[in-house]
Parts: C-alpha cells; sequence; structure tokens
C-alpha cells in the first residue's frame, strides 16, 4: 500500500498527521473517515503557485461535491481558494461556513427555482448557466430584485476524455451545457440582447474525471479560445474568464499514474497562451475547478474485521463493518482502491482476500482479490485514497448510519463530523 502525505509507520503502526490509527479507532470507533488536512492544505497551495492565481489574477475554484462539511468549506476559505458549488445544500453549507460568497461559482443542470433565488440574495459571485431554462429564470428573479449577476455560460466541447463512461461530461452527448453542433449556445448568447440583469463574463466546459492524459486539456484550450474570438468578432462580447473545470486524476492503485499538479497546471497556461497569441486575442483569466486532485489522496477509512469466511480453492472473503454505505465507488464503477492492516505494516503481505461490506448486497464488495497480510477478526484495516467522493456520497442503505469524520495534522486530532446516530437517521421519520 502507498503511503501518501503525512502518513508514516512508526513500530508497525500506521500514523497520519502524526496520530496512531489505531488509537484514531479506539477513540473514535469505526468505520472511520480520516482526513490529512497538512496535505489538504500542501494540494492547495501547488495549485495557487502553480496556476499563477496571484501573478496572472488566475482562480482555483475546489470542487465542493467532493467533500464538503464546514471544516472544508473553512480550509478552503484559508488558502484563497474559490468554491464550486452544485446545489442549494453546498451553497447553504458554505454560508454558515461564512464562506465569501463572492468567490462562489454556482454550478448545475437543473439548479430549481429555490436555488436560483438562494443563490442570488445571498450574492453569489458566478453562476454558471447550463440552459436556457435557467437562463431566464434567472433574468427575472434579478429583474424582480434589481440585481446584475456575473454569469458563465457553461458549454459541451465535444472533446472524449479517456476515463469511465460516468464521469465523462465533455463530450457531445451529455445532460450538461449548451452544445456546438446544434447552434444552443449562439441561441444563447442573442438572448442576452433583451436580457438586461444578466452580464456574460466567461465560459466554462468540464471534459471528465480522473484524467491522466494532458492532452485532453490542451484541445480544450483549443476550443475555448477559439470560441472566446468567434463571440467577439461576432458578437463583440469580450469574455474576461476561461474555466476549464476540473477532472485531474489522482492515485488509487499502482496501476494508475498520475502526474504532478505542477505539470498539468504549467501545460494549461502555456497551451492558453500560445494559441491566444496565435489567433490574436488578449489571454483571458484562467479559472481551474480541482476537487478529488486536492482531498482524494489525503482521505483514508478505517475499518474493523468482522467474519472471514474462507472458500476452499475459491476465495476468502473478509468482511468489514462498513462497505458500500460509506464508499459507493467500487459499487458503483468498479473503483479500486488499496488497503493494509493498521498495526502490521511491516508484515508480509502473503494472503490473497476480498474485502467485503456489511450491505445485504452481493455487490457490495470494496476490494477484490488483494494482497495483505496475516488478518483476524477486530483487526483494523485502512483504504487509502477516499478522501473524495466516500463521505460526500455517504448513505443510509440498510440503515446503517454514516462514520465520523476527524482530522489530523501536527499530532493532534480533531473531530469534524459526528458519527450518525440511529436517532439521527431518523428523526425526519413520523411516527403515527
Amino acid at each position: 500500500m502507498k503511503l501518501h502525505g503525512s502518513m508514516y509507520v512508526k513500530e508497525d503502526t500506521l500514523h497520519i498527521g502524526g496520530v496512531s490509527c489505531v488509537e484514531l479507532s479506539k477513540k473514535y470507533s469505526t468505520p472511520l473517515y480520516v482526513l490529512d488536512e497538512k496535505l489538504v492544505r500542501e494540494n492547495c497551495r501547488e495549485y495557487i503557485k502553480h496556476f499563477k492565481v496571484n501573478e496572472n489574477n488566475n482562480k482555483v475554484a475546489y470542487a465542493g461535491k467532493a467533500f464538503l462539511p464546514l471544516y472544508m468549506c473553512k480550509i478552503i476559505s484559508e488558502e484563497n481558494l474559490y468554491l464550486d458549488v452544485v446545489s442549494g445544500g453546498e451553497l447553504y453549507t458554505a454560508n454558515k461556513a461564512k464562506f465569501p460568497m463572492e468567490r462562489i461559482l454556482f454550478h448545475g443542470n437543473n439548479k430549481t427555482l429555490d436555488e436560483i433565488k438562494m443563490g442570488i440574495e445571498l450574492g453569489v459571485g458566478i453562476f454558471v448557466v447550463d440552459n436556457l431554462y435557467e437562463l431566464e429564470l434567472i433574468e427575472k428573479i434579478c429583474k424582480e430584485k434589481n440585481k446584475v449577476q456575473k454569469i458563465y455560460f457553461r458549454i459541451t466541447p465535444g472533446i472524449e476524455a479517456h476515463t469511465h463512461d460516468y464521469i465523462k461530461t465533455g463530450q457531445v452527448d451529455s445532460k450538461f451545457g449548451f452544445g456546438l453542433i446544434n447552434k444552443e449556445l449562439y441561441n444563447a448568447i442573442e438572448k442576452l440582447y433583451r436580457y438586461k440583469n444578466v452580464e456574460l463574463v466567461g465560459l466554462h466546459a468540464h471534459i471528465g474525471s480522473q484524467i491522466f492524459d494532458v492532452k485532453a486539456y490542451m484541445e480544450e484550450v483549443e476550443v475555448m479560445m477559439k470560441l472566446v474570438k468567434e463571440i467577439q468578432e461576432k458578437y463583440n462580447i469580450y469574455l474576461k474568464e476561461i474555466d476549464l473545470g476540473g477532472g485531474i486524476g489522482v492515485y488509487y492503485t499502482k496501476e494508475d499514474n498520475p502526474k504532478p499538479i505542477k505539470e498539468f497546471c504549467e501545460a494549461i497556461i502555456k497551451m492558453a497562451q500560445k494559441v491566444c497569441e496565435r489567433i490574436g486575442i488578449n489571454l483571458p483569466k484562467l479559472v481551474i475547478e480541482p476537487g478529488r486532485s486536492i482531498v482524494a489522496n489525503a482521505g483514508s477509512t478505517l475499518y474493523t474485521i468482522g467474519s472471514i469466511k474462507d472458500i476452499k480453492d475459491v476465495r476468502t472473503y473478509v468482511s468489514i463493518d462498513g462497505g458500500m454505505t460509506d464508499n459507493i465507488r467500487p459499487s458503483l464503477y468498479h473503483a479500486r482502491y488499496e488497503c493494509s492492516i493498521v498495526n502490521k505494516m511491516n508484515d508480509k503481505e502473503l494472503n490473497k482476500v476480498t474485502v467485503a461490506g456489511k450491505c445485504c448486497e452481493s455487490g457490495d464488495i470494496l476490494i477484490t482479490n488483494t494482497k495483505i497480510m496475516d488478518i483476524k477478526s477486530d483487526d483494523i484495516l485502512i483504504t487509502t485514497s477516499t478522501g473524495a467522493y466516500g463521505y460526500s456520497m455517504a448513505s443510509n442503505y440498510n440503515k446503517i448510519p454514516k462514520p465520523a469524520v476527524v482530522s489530523v495534522m501536527n499530532g493532534k486530532d480533531i473531530l469534524i463530523c459526528k458519527r450518525q446516530s440511529y436517532e439521527d437517521m431518523i428523526n425526519l421519520e413520523l411516527n403515527f
């Protein structure tokens, strides 16, 4: 198992942020999400530095859907990132955390009337407009409130990124954004001549997630900058910002070969400068929206081993006290992870096992056929790189409460999300 961030082994025991994983499991019970805060902050600073935020006034917006408790909003705010939200709930969380509203980008392909009103009333910086329906609602509400709202238009650039089908978004056949081949974008721009309460300041595109190939972003930059020139010449609209989305891939298993944040950032900036110079336009401010690449490797999940079922000549099932309710990704699209036993880190990995969740589903398998050290009931197992889309996609399926989350740094642990109790879980249900 690869060690990330502040992980280290001391006397056979895994530590994160200077804190023993064995002690964390005793103190907070399991399943337990553990956040390496130092690594989160380091990743934020890598983006700020290499995306030239201070030099070029570019923007880095954290994609909140990856992981967005109140405490994460605090970290992102302190590290001077913007925040990308995709729902009223994420916006509400940001507001409760006192995140600066002017640094929020509000995404979503079907924002409700209430969500749009909420965003406008709170003073969201940018609405990323996905369709004509939304554009009309924003104009209507802003007119009633005598406000002008800055917007981006989200487009589908027609780029096929090499990733899982469920997390591709930039291709022509997508539920997101205005298409180019059917003139949807141009129809939307023409409506702006009649709309006085929206201001188009930029374009947005997102080509997918868990992308390792820098070339996909080079294609995106080319498409977007040519659009900037076309809109400038055809409509006399000078776009100030271009948002290239996120999706930079991270390490989950040794089959993954992610590139450093620096390489992606520098390649994007260099390509944007090159294209703008070639086609004769000023370089707009660039925006990027990393989520997974900031928080994924900074998160881990601790579990307690329960039953062990050895089917002779077939497989050995090792069952944990969590599963698809705290990490749906393996069941959803066959995501792969690495694991280990936190108090046997120096033991040899000689046993092949399948790590199974506790849900009443045959598909609740966390890791299939992985090699691990000698394993017994009550051992503490860790899966790494669960910081993105673990807690944020957790559910109460089978009436299983959601785990707690702790942040660790400099030898200290802080509870940032309480463990859900049974009473919490049924709090909204009515008993007749």
